[in-house]
């Protein structure tokens, strides 16, 4: 498994330890003892940068989460706001300043502006009459953050809502923002490949960008070998189906945000001696951090939940076999050895016992006959069966009121995988949503349209089943346990989005030219050119390079199709996976929501 530990070849230290360095220099020009007042949002994706350690290093002695009013007491020199540039934002800033004591001892405000500073909100703090109070007002441009050893996230939660619904290309020109800052630090890329509007919009963006900055010839040895830039709109299908690998049904159930997830704690009380009184169980969520330093987890989290718990129950075994070889040591020296082993022991019984506990808790929704139904429905949609009358299942769901966002989920897959519904189908779904949920959600389902998630079958054709066959997205046979093909992430249905890269990979895209014609936005290739003596020499047996980059959001059971590709004995081709945000279905919708006021 040692390879799965890794994750490869590309370090992505060396962008954490540039963003990190950026953030010093900032800290180190407010001189003086130092308090940060934070945008809400910034702080689990800087958690991700910067452990409070760093901060305390640079004299930060407080910190507080951006709030009206006023600023809670702290004797510091220095006051400064880290915020993303929202006009809302600067509002409660400006009242934060004006509400300052000004009987006590002055202090220096700041503003520090994530990823960009604004012209817009400058002006509004002008306008409140607090611009003058700030002496530094800078931006930080932390675009891409490390999540793991082969994975970046932008963090921009309304991205595809911006990009497909609102024309908006803030997030696409910080994408190419963060890939110019890639480039800077691991090398120009070679060859750039993209599928989709947004995905043109951004390579046009880096040529740009390119273009600006010449004359500071990049000397870096490149380590990727491609790009590839995908739409999230070339596959809308992906994200709507049910995650079945373990860290895919995680963020499922409980939502996985900056890689912390929160559970019922019940599950982790500790076993009472005697069965004593449950009185005093733990009420508050257990917090667990989920990345691959963590060894048990790197091995199981992309695995089909299916084949986890034979995972766990050897993990158990191979672990009480160890600590019962305290009986046999004998002499000091074995004693010694087997003491100094401890602490790694204690930690993977530890990590044992949690995931144990996490798998109950899935297998509990998992086996649940309501979860059954579901993944049938999904399945048959997938599968191309009855995809174009009312489904009985969704009008169940309705008439119970299952949560209106599952709801949503099986409308919008059934529409995709039928290339739009029948239009006295998709009126029928409508009606039935409104008059169950409230007529305000009418503003969701325009919106749902716009996207492309939801709409009426026009004259043409069905292309899905087209798609299906030429790009094999539905597998009969999938072994779950020892998987030989990506489809193991959704139990037979193999990610679109993963399908294209691993076809780019091998044979090339020209094999598939008829289904990129149907898929939306145009397909594209770019050169970039290398300085000489910056020319890759393959080694042979050596691994190519990609760098996937999906515009508009990433499911974990895709990245997990990606690793998996990555791990082929013959892949030929490793992917570091970038993103606009880490996703899935309920969420991706629940932003597409428009909330009532």
């Amino acid at each position: 498994m040692a390879a799965h530990l890794s994750y490869g070849r590309v370090n992505l230290n060396v962008l954490r330890e540039a963003v990190r360095r950026e953030l010093r220099e900032f800290l180190d020009k407010c001189a003086g003892s130092k308090a940060i007042v934070w945008d809400e949002y910034l702080t689990g994706p800087f958690g991700l940068i910067a452990q409070y350690s760093l901060l305390k290093e640079h004299e930060v002695e407080k910190m507080f989460t951006l709030k009206g009013n006023r600023l809670p007491a702290a004797d510091v020199k220095n006051i400064i706001f880290l915020v993303r540039p929202r006009l809302e934002l600067m509002d409660i800033i400006a009242e934060n300043v004006l509400s300052e004591d000004r009987r006590g001892p002055a202090r220096d405000f700041h503003i520090l502006f994530v990823p960009r500073r604004s012209l817009l909100c400058e002006q509004r703090l002008k306008d409140l009459g607090v611009l003058g109070s700030f002496i530094h007002r800078e931006e930080y441009s932390l675009d891409l953050i490390p999540f793991d050893g082969d994975l970046l996230s932008m963090e921009s939660e309304g991205a595809f809502k911006e990009c497909y619904l609102e024309g908006d290309q803030t997030s696409l020109y910080h994408a190419a923002k963060g890939l110019m800052t890639l480039q800077a630090l691991y090398g120009t890329i070679p060859h750039i490949f993209g599928k989709g509007e947004c995905a043109r919009q951004v390579a046009n963006m880096m040529v740009r960008m390119k273009r600006e900055f010449t004359g500071s010839q990049n000397s870096v040895f490149p380590v990727f070998d491609n790009l590839l830039l995908l739409d999230r709109n070339v596959d809308l299908l992906t994200p709507l189906a049910t995650q079945l690998t373990y860290e895919g049904l995680i963020d499922e159930i409980y939502g996985i945000q900056n890689s912390y997830v929160k559970l019922p704690p019940e599950k982790f009380a500790p076993k009472k001696q005697g069965g004593g009184s449950g009185k005093d169980l733990p009420t508050e969520a257990k917090k667990l951090q989920l990345n691959s330093a963590e060894e048990l987890y790197a091995e199981i989290r992309d695995k089909n939940f299916n084949a986890v718990g034979s995972v766990l129950s050897k993990k158990a075994k191979i672990i009480s076999a160890a600590f019962e070889e305290r009986h046999n040591a004998k002499t000091v020296g074995e004693i010694k050895q087997f003491v100094s082993q401890l602490p790694h022991m204690q930690a993977a019984r530890g990590s044992l016992a949690n995931h144990t506990s996490i798998a109950e808790l899935i297998k509990d929704v998992t086996t649940s006959e309501d979860f059954f139904d579901k993944l049938t429905v999904e399945q048959e949609f997938m599968s191309g069966i009855d995809t174009d009358k009312v489904n009985n299942y969704i009008e169940d769901c309705i008439a119970q009121k299952h949560p209106l966002i599952k709801v949503l989920r099986l409308v919008c897959l059934q529409s995709v995988c039928n290339s739009g519904l029948k239009q006295k189908v998709l009126d029928y779904y409508k009606r039935e949503i409104l008059q169950t949920y409230g007529y305000e959600h009418i503003l969701t389902l325009n919106n749902l349209e716009k996207a492309g998630l939801l709409k009426a079958q026009t004259g043409g054709r069905n292309n899905y089943p087209t798609i299906r066959k030429t790009l094999r997205l539905w597998m009969d046979d999938v072994n779950e346990q020892n998987p030989t093909d990506i489809s193991y992430v959704y139990s037979g249905y193999a990610p679109l989005s993963v399908r294209l890269a691993q076809l780019l990979s091998r044979p090339g895209w020209r094999s598939i030219e008829e289904v990129l014609r149907i898929l939306p936005g145009p397909h594209f290739e770019e050169r970039q050119s290398l300085p000489t003596g910056l020319q890759k020499k393959r080694q042979p047996g050596e691994n190519r390079v990609t760098l996937i980059f999906f515009l508009g959001g990433v499911t974990f059971a895709e990245i997990a199709a990606l690793r998996f590709l990555s791990q082929l004995e013959d892949g030929g081709t490793e992917y570091v996976i970038a993103t606009t945000k880490l996703m899935n279905g309920s969420s991706w919708i629940e932003a597409l929501m428009e909330k009532p006021f």
